[in-house]
C-alpha cells in the first residue's frame, strides 16, 4: 500500500521528468553551458554563487539519473584509469599541507567529473557536438559581443572580467574566459565542432559555415601562438584521420602504428629545433615566461616528487608552497598540465594521468577510424587539441576542460568497453 501513500506518487512524478528526454537535455546543456562560462560566474556572483550553481547541477544529474535507471546501461565502461586519478586524487587530502584547500578542490574536480559522467551517459554523440556547439556559439558571441563594447564603444577596459579593451587596435582579445590563450583553445574546439556539424549534417549549413568563420575571427583576434602551434596540430591530425578512414581494414593498423611513429618522430624534431619553431609562431617570449615558472616549480617538485604536495586545482597564490614559487609571476597554475599533475600529485599522480589521457585519445583514434558515421572523428581531434595544448596550459584539469576531458573518455569507453564488438555505424 506504500505505493499509493501522495509522498510516494510525487516522488515517482518527479523522477519520471527528470528522467525524461527534454530534460535531459536541457540540464545537458546547462551543464556544459556553465562549465564554459565559469570564469565569467566566478566574476560576476563570486566561488559561492559558483559553487552553488554546481551543487544544484550535481543534484539534478543525480536525480535525472535515477530517473533513467532502467533505460541507461552505465555499468562496465567507466575508465579505471579516470577512477584511478581520481582515487589518488582523493588520497592525496592524507599527506597534503593544505587539507582544507585539498577538500575544496578535489570537491570541484569531482563535481565536475560527475556532471562530465552524467553528460557522456544521458547523451549520445551528435547529441553531445550539438550541445557543445549551441554553447561555443553562446560564448563565442558573447565574447565578441563584451569586446565591441568595452574595448570600442567604451574604449576602456573590465580587468576584473579579463576584458583588456584591445580588439580596437586587432587584439589580442581574451574575452569572457579569462586568457586569449583559452578563447584561443574555445575557438579551436569550436572549429571542430561546428565542422562535425556541418559534415554530419545536423545543422542549418549556413548557421553552420557563419559559426566557422567566427570561429576563425576569434582564432585570429586571439593572437595566441599556443593555438596557433595547436591549430597546425590540429590540420596534421585531421588529414591524417581523414587517410585513416579511407585505407582498408586490413591494413588501417599497419597506418595506425605507421603515424604513431610519425607523430613520435616529429616531436623529436620538434623539440630539437624548438627555438625556431618559437620564433616562427612569435612565442619566444610566451616561451622564457613559462620556462621560468617551470625552472622555479622544479625545486618543489623535487621535495616531494612521489606523491606531491596534494591536489588542489587552481593554485591559490595565498597558500604555502603555491604563492612561493615565484612571488613577481601572476599565475594559477604551472602552465602545463603534466607539471601540474606531477607538482600536486607526484610521479604517481602524473603515471595515472598520463595513462587516463592515452587511453582516451588511442580509443578516440580507433573509434574515429573504425566507425562510418563521421560525428566520431570530433572526440578524437578534441582530444588532440586538449593534450596538445596541455603542454602550455593547465586548462584540461578544471572546469571545461576536465568536463570535456570526461565526456570524451567515457563516451569512447563506452563504444569500446571490452564485452561490446566493434561495428562499423
Amino acid at each position: 500500500m506504500t505505493g499509493n501513500r501522495p509522498g510516494t506518487k510525487r516522488l515517482d512524478a518527479i523522477l519520471e521528468f527528470v528522467g525524461t528526454p527534454r530534460f535531459s537535455a536541457a540540464l545537458s546543456t546547462a551543464i556544459i553551458g556553465a562549465a564554459f562560462f565559469s570564469f565569467l560566474l566566478k566574476n560576476l556572483i563570486g566561488w559561492a554563487g559558483l559553487f552553488a550553481i554546481l551543487a544544484g547541477l550535481v543534484a539534478f544529474a543525480a536525480l535525472s539519473l535515477i530517473g533513467q535507471r532502467d533505460i541507461l546501461e552505465w555499468r562496465g565502461f567507466l575508465p579505471f584509469s579516470l577512477l584511478a586519478f581520481l582515487g589518488w586524487s582523493a588520497i592525496s587530502i592524507i599527506f597534503s599541507q593544505y587539507q582544507w584547500a585539498s577538500l575544496g578542490g578535489i570537491a570541484y574536480q569531482f563535481a565536475f567529473a560527475l556532471l562530465g559522467v552524467y553528460v557522456a551517459l544521458a547523451r549520445d554523440f551528435i547529441q553531445i557536438v550539438r550541445i557543445v556547439g549551441n554553447v561555443l556559439r553562446a560564448v563565442i558571441g558573447v565574447s565578441l559581443v563584451a569586446e565591441l563594447v568595452v574595448g570600442v564603444l567604451l574604449d576602456t577596459s573590465f580587468p576584473f572580467l579579463g576584458i583588456l579593451g584591445r580588439l580596437g587596435a586587432g587584439g589580442p582579445i581574451q574575452g569572457v574566459m579569462g586568457t586569449r590563450n583559452q578563447l584561443g583553445l574555445v575557438a579551436l574546439l569550436a572549429l571542430v565542432t561546428f565542422g562535425t556539424e556541418v559534415l554530419t549534417r545536423s545543422i542549418n549549413r549556413t548557421i553552420g559555415i557563419a559559426s566557422l568563420v567566427f570561429a576563425s575571427f576569434t582564432i585570429l583576434l586571439s593572437q595566441s601562438p599556443v593555438n596557433l602551434g595547436v591549430l597546425a596540430v590540429l590540420g596534421i591530425a585531421s588529414l591524417g584521420l581523414l587517410g585513416l578512414r579511407r585505407v582498408s581494414v586490413e591494413s588501417r593498423r599497419y597506418w595506425l602504428w605507421g603515424l604513431g611513429t610519425a607523430a613520435i618522430v616529429a616531436l623529436i624534431i620538434l623539440f630539437a629545433a624548438r627555438d625556431r619553431v618559437l620564433a616562427l609562431l612569435g612565442a619566444t617570449g610566451d616561451f622564457k615566461y613559462r620556462l621560468g615558472l617551470w625552472n622555479n616549480l622544479f625545486p618543489f617538485i623535487q621535495l616531494r616528487p612521489l606523491q606531491g604536495w596534494g591536489w588542489v586545482g587552481q593554485w591559490p597564490p595565498d597558500i604555502v608552497p603555491f604563492g612561493a614559487i615565484d612571488p613577481s609571476i601572476d599565475h594559477l597554475s604551472a602552465l602545463n598540465a603534466y607539471l601540474d599533475v606531477w607538482f600536486q600529485l607526484g610521479v604517481i599522480g602524473l603515471i595515472a594521468f598520463l595513462l587516463f589521457a592515452a587511453l582516451a585519445i588511442v580509443r578516440a583514434w580507433v573509434l574515429a577510424t573504425q566507425k562510418r558515421s563521421r560525428v566520431f572523428v570530433w572526440p578524437a581531434l578534441v582530444l588532440v587539441a586538449l593534450i596538445a595544448t596541455s603542454t602550455a596550459e593547465s586548462g584540461v584539469l578544471i572546469e571545461w576542460g576536465w568536463l570535456i576531458l570526461v565526456v570524451c573518455s567515457v563516451k569512447v569507453a563506452q563504444h569500446l568497453r571490452w564485452r561490446q564488438p566493434l561495428t562499423s555505424e
